[in-house]
């Protein structure tokens, strides 16, 4: 009978745990909904500007083309849009830090030390991807689209997909740059080593071929080789922050006898 009351007792106690571990997840989701709200009520008054600055690649073609809008509703979907997404740029710190804040309990005292650069490591890696996008990748696919078929084919661009076009481009492209920085962490835990990366380049070289055609609005191999070069160029740099940044011998040595 006590041997009972023992195994109800853990099974008890395991229940409380999870349940504290999910009203802190429902906190952390609280904090980012709350940043979401606040950042995107922030950029409701740069709506305007940051559609001029979408709009702006196109400034050059005047003439070839017309961005019009199919709906009533339109120009109100598409400020809701660009203030929510402006808002998500803005937070994301914030909710990297959130989500690094809840997973940390569960890391060790060196997986926590090697976290503590992830943070401006990803917002530098992440700007600099959409820099890329924005100033080099969206100048180069529209004359392809706007070119392609023009004298069959009258071009007029609606807005409601357009900015999910270059906004989808620059986030994406974003995302693919912290490529570096997602190598360099997992060489500093341990999960894998520069040598390991290095000798499977072959297959990374495939596997970016493949995102790029996923990420590159046009199929021409012009723009998919905008894509794959600094992929593959980040790959290789990623390797080299991974030796850098290995763990030391005998930490490595105490992680596998452990």
């Amino acid at each position: 009978m006590s041997q009972e009351n023992t195994e109800l007792e853990l099974q008890e106690g395991q229940v409380m745990t999870l349940l504290e571990h999910m009203i802190e997840l429902k906190d952390h989701l609280v904090r980012i909904a709350i940043a979401l709200v606040v950042c995107s009520a922030g950029t409701f008054v740069l709506a305007k500007r940051i559609l001029e600055w979408l709009l702006l690649p196109m400034d050059k073609y005047e003439g070839q083309y017309a961005i019009i809008a199919t709906k009533p509703t339109t120009t109100i979907s598409i400020f809701m849009k660009i203030s929510l997404f402006s808002g998500a740029i803005v937070a994301m710190p914030f909710i990297v830090y959130q989500v690094l804040h809840y997973v940390l309990p569960g890391l060790t005292g060196r997986e926590k030390r090697a976290l503590f650069w992830i943070v401006p490591g990803a917002t530098a890696f992440f700007v600099g991807g959409a820099a890329f996008a924005y100033f080099v990748m969206v100048p180069a696919a529209i004359p392809f689209l706007l070119g392609f078929w023009a004298e069959l084919i009258e071009q007029n661009w609606m807005i409601d997909e357009y900015i999910p076009f270059v906004t989808g481009l620059v986030f994406w492209v974003g995302v693919s740059f912290e490529t570096p920085l997602i190598m360099a962490f997992l060489s500093r835990l341990g999960v894998v080593t520069a040598k390991q990366m290095l000798a499977v380049w072959k297959f990374a070289v495939v596997a970016i071929a493949i995102a790029a055609a996923f990420i590159t609005p046009t199929p021409d191999p012009f723009n998919m080789g905008l894509v794959m070069a600094p992929l593959i160029s980040l790959y290789f740099f990623g390797i080299l922050l991974a030796w850098l940044l290995r763990p030391r011998t005998d930490t490595v040595e105490a992680a596998q006898a452990a």
